[in-house]
């Protein structure tokens, strides 16, 4: 078992786009790279769960799409908004280096 902390859903959308956000411009092969380096993974092809994510935060202009694969976030977000999404990216990178260092998921 692999000691990343699993990203679905909202969690991950909001990961994507504080990583956007925090590193400008970035390619899905280059977001896959990143989400390991912070600790986290996702179910299935990691491409594909991305791309379909980045679509649902290009429906609420939280992303724009630069080119084929390249995103970027957008300036503009609502300030609540945007600290709502910070203060969850941080919760969960906090949770993704207590479980690095603490040898993985917990059973249920």
């Amino acid at each position: 078992m692999s000691n990343s902390l699993m990203l679905r859903g909202t969690n991950l959308r909001y990961v994507l786009t504080r990583y956007l956000q925090l590193n400008g411009p970035t390619t899905v092969a280059g977001l896959v790279v990143a989400l390991d380096d912070w600790g986290f993974a996702v179910a299935g092809r990691p491409s594909k769960v991305i791309s379909d994510a980045l679509r649902w935060e290009r429906g609420h202009d939280r992303v724009r799409r630069r080119e084929r694969g390249r995103y970027v976030a957008t300036i503009g977000i609502p300030r609540r908004t945007e600290h709502r999404i910070n203060q969850r990216v941080e919760a969960l990178r906090a949770q993704a280096r207590q479980l690095s260092l603490g040898g993985g998921h917990q059973p249920p």
